[in-house]
């Protein structure tokens, strides 16, 4: 039976193009997939901001989804409380954070950006810590800033927010989830 490779076309994104053409095949031979779908792929990319300040000011989640949606080029959803909690002032259903969830090709533009323009513009940068995975091939990272991506611009940002993002495969393993995102140039310690 003859090897059908499969083929990019012009419309996919870079990093997209890269894991057919390259990442696919070296994690086959790494791990010795016989088929090409057994590969792990990257499923969603999910960005998150927490906004404890959003209880004295509603004006902070309003900004927060403004910074989200430049950066991820997609509209947020606004999370609420789920239940009441007196010591942090907090009721039920309160606005408390933004997220959103990126998917096929805005999901490999944003990671492009994220470790092409974003990640060398963090001050001391040495590289992500490999020990944040979660057992199931899950990988979370914790952003400390959103000044690093080119859209926001500096003089719109009233106060400083960090957010989370985590990278969702369908790797069985956290070895195999490393395998994989360091085929698609995430700078880890090593």
């Amino acid at each position: 039976m003859a090897k059908v490779a499969k083929k990019t076309d012009a419309s996919m994104p870079r990093l997209q193009a890269l894991y057919v053409e390259k990442i696919i095949p070296d994690l086959q031979k790494q791990f010795g997939y016989k088929n090409t779908m057994q590969v792990p792929k990257l499923e969603k990319i999910v960005i998150n901001m927490g906004l404890g300040e959003a209880v004295d000011d509603s004006k902070v989640i309003d900004l927060a989804v403004n910074e989200l949606s430049l950066i991820s080029g997609q509209k947020p959803v606004v999370t609420k409380s789920r239940k009441s909690i007196a010591g942090f002032k907090l009721r039920e259903n309160l606005p408390i954070g933004a997220k959103v969830t990126l998917r096929k090709q805005r999901m490999y533009e944003f990671l492009d950006r994220l470790v092409t323009i974003a990640m060398p513009r963090i001050r001391d940068f040495r590289g992500i810590s490999g020990k944040s995975f979660d057992g199931q091939g899950n990988y979370t990272l914790g952003l400390k800033e959103q000044l690093i991506f080119a859209e926001i611009s500096y003089d719109k940002v009233d106060k400083l927010r960090g957010m989370d993002v985590s990278f969702v495969t369908t790797a069985k393993n956290d070895e195999e989830a490393k395998a994989l995102l360091t085929g698609f140039q995430l700078p880890f310690i090593k």
